[in-house]
């Protein structure tokens, strides 16, 4: 009898020592947050919806060009009548029918609290009336809405517009105007070829458009005439116009004994003509007027922006003047640039006007009076060099080969390192990144913000709160940088805020895009999940500071996420005051079988109550319960041997590879 009971006992300190081991995988889920909800109602009281001219990038210049977009929030009434009846709206459910049963539909993806959508809507409801006449309908779709119609279609950002044309879609990133929509619908919808039949006609075109492509064909009809309508279809900003007369040729520089088809591309600017000498197809010829329809050097303003930023050749050099410099300089940059043509678009930037020079000087950040040249290659990789020395005309093109063979030392931006740096949230700048973000030994949650950004300063309050709640934790650091005045080549930002997280012993790969709610708790949750060292934070025993610990666990009790990592396409932060999109779900952790209740019964362990119980001293009852008893320890010991056994792997290996990169170090 004695053995029985022992037996049963050890068996009741396995099953015990077993749903102790799982209970620690679950120890995330049946953590008590409710301390971190209370802080996240205190933060959406003090929240607030502030929408600035959110310059962020270079770029974004070119989202007000010619008052595209531009506009002031004192001037937005939201009570206002609009009439939108002629703008269809969409969702997924009709998405498809609709743009099956009508060729050419325009649609805008907006968002209900984005301002720059606020400021196109009345521009686009009068396009919509207008279009009609040209069998266009113009149709919108809220995307905080229809979610999946949006990632379908790779919206980004706010208002998004295409044109569809038999089900095929082309983005319209033009001025954000009436008149504009309308010509380019326009254009896109209706003949891009225009004929020329007289000297009248193309005296009128050389005085009043440029820059003008002008074929000169044997026929005005036909296959070179169908290629060249083509090219012209993918063009906005160019005019396409053909000819068959010979007086008409000669006006445009074309020689009219020489051989058929030729085509000229004419400019208003010194270089005046450009001949075209490829095969006569459409993409030689769209690619002849892609290197060519721009002047030498791109005057920098707001109207000329899409000429550089929507440019297929993303290298450039730029000069960067006073306006009372600009003789002095120009025409030397204009000779350099010669070279260059097809490889990198030269662009001057007067420092001192107000409108578009200043800004793109302090982006780059120019200051004070000198003239200074740069090469940037373009927002997607943003790496900036800076020309140190005489500015020659020898000088500058060696500088700009040496840009195109990438022999130059990139420059990044930074503030002076902080002399304290202490408080529970960490101050990174360009030239202490490495030393803080970097750090091999520490799970990193990095912001990205700009001072003037509404959306981070209605963070800020729960960023500092998260901040507070873990600054016990060791290996963990919560860190943010001023985006604007900092720079480095692994915090790559699309908008402000942005906010990555760099776990410890992964610093070599890519950080981890924080696509969550902006509360405390989700935060946590995310860091929780995604850090490689494990942590607990303990509820506070009062509403007084919080203190978390990090628990030294030994490798057979440690939990570690390992080194995971995840790819997530992240969209624009949505206003403050407006309901965000969950964010993903934190992976389920197994948990272990429920053990049935003791209830007495053949179902349960129970203990013997008394012997004389046949040669085993048990009754049949009793036998079964250790036989189910011992069958169910036997499969949770396995089953707990091996979530040991994959802990202390994974365990093993972040350790390893800390290790592995401070032996490096």
């Amino acid at each position: 009898m004695a053995a029985p009971k022992s037996l049963l006992l050890s068996l009741s300190i396995l099953l015990l020592l077993c749903f102790s081991a799982f209970s620690k995988q679950t120890d995330d889920l049946d953590e008590d947050l409710s301390f971190l909800e209370e802080a996240d109602e205190h933060d959406d009281a003090e929240s607030y919806h502030h929408d600035d001219h959110d310059f962020e990038n270079y770029d974004d210049l070119d989202d007000f060009a010619d008052g595209e977009g531009e506009y002031d929030d004192s001037e937005l009434d939201p009570e206002a009548e609009i009439d939108e009846s002629d703008v269809v709206v969409l969702k997924a459910s009709n998405f498809s029918e609709f743009l099956e049963s009508n060729r050419y539909v325009m649609v805008e993806f907006y968002a209900t609290w984005c301002g720059h959508c606020q400021a196109l809507k009345p521009e686009y409801a009068a396009a919509a009336t207008e279009l009609k006449a040209d069998e266009v309908v113009l149709a919108k779709v809220d995307a905080g809405e229809e979610t999946e119609l949006a990632q379908k279609y790779n919206v980004e950002g706010y208002p998004t517009v295409f044109l569809f044309v038999d089900g095929v879609h082309k983005p319209y990133n033009g001025p954000r105007n009436k008149d504009a929509i309308v010509s380019w619908v326009q254009k896109k919808i209706g003949p891009g070829l225009h004929n020329l039949t007289t000297v009248e006609e193309a005296e009128r075109v050389l005085a009043s458009e440029s820059p003008v492509v002008v074929g000169f064909v044997e026929n005005l009809a036909g296959p070179d005439s169908e290629e060249l309508a083509a090219a012209s279809k993918q063009e906005d900003e160019v005019s396409f116009y053909q000819t068959s007369n010979a007086d008409v040729a000669k006006l445009f520089h074309i020689n009219p004994q020489g051989k058929r088809p030729a085509l000229v591309l004419l400019k208003k600017e010194d270089e005046k003509v450009s001949y075209f000498g490829g095969q006569f197809t459409r993409s030689e010829v769209t690619e002849f007027v892609y290197k060519n329809k721009l002047p030498l050097v791109i005057y920098f303003t707001r109207a000329s922006a899409s000429q550089v930023f929507e440019n297929p050749i993303k290298n450039q050099v730029i000069l960067f003047t006073t306006l009372n410099d600009t003789k002095k300089f120009l025409p030397m940059f204009q000779e350099a640039a010669k070279d260059f043509m097809g490889k990198a678009l030269f662009v001057y930037v007067p420092m001192d006007e107000e409108d578009a020079g200043k800004p793109v000087a302090e982006y780059f950040g120019i200051d004070g009076d000198a003239p200074r040249v740069i090469a940037f290659t373009g927002n997607e990789d943003s790496r900036k060099f800076f020309f140190d020395g005489e500015l020659t005309l020898k000088n500058i093109k060696s500088f700009g080969e040496n840009f195109l063979l990438d022999n130059l030392k990139p420059f990044y931006k930074s503030d002076p390192i902080p002399e304290m740096n202490d408080g529970d949230v960490k101050i990174v700048v360009g030239n202490n990144f490495d030393e803080i973000v970097l750090d091999e030994s520490k799970d990193v949650l990095l912001e990205i913000y700009a001072p003037w950004c509404g959306h981070c300063q209605a963070l800020e309050p729960t960023y500092n709160k998260l901040a507070k709640h873990l600054r016990g934790i060791d290996s963990l650091v919560i860190a943010k940088m001023d985006g604007t005045t900092n720079e480095h080549p692994r915090a790559k930002s699309d908008g402000y805020p942005t906010l990555l997280f760099f776990p410890a012993g992964n610093k070599s790969f890519d950080p981890i895009t924080v696509d969550t709610d902006r509360t405390v708790k989700a935060f946590y949750k995310f860091i929780k999940q995604h850090a490689a060292i494990p942590f607990k934070l303990q509820k506070p025993e009062s509403n007084e500071n919080t203190k978390p610990t990090q628990k030294v666990e030994s490798m057979q009790d440690s939990s570690s996420q390992g080194y995971r990592r995840t790819l997530q396409a992240t969209a624009p932060a949505p206003s403050p005051d407006m309901p965000t999109a969950p964010g993903p779900a934190p992976v389920p952790v197994p948990f272990p079988p429920q053990l049935p209740p003791p209830s007495g019964g053949g179902g349960g362990i129970v203990m013997p109550q008394d012997g004389g119980r046949g040669s085993s001293g048990l009754s049949g009852g009793q036998k079964a319960g250790i036989a189910i008893g011992v069958l169910a320890g036997a499969g949770l010991i396995g089953f707990a041997t091996m979530v040991y056994m994959k802990r202390r792997s994974n365990i093993q290996r972040a350790r390893f590879g800390v290790l592995a990169r401070r032996s490096q170090l």
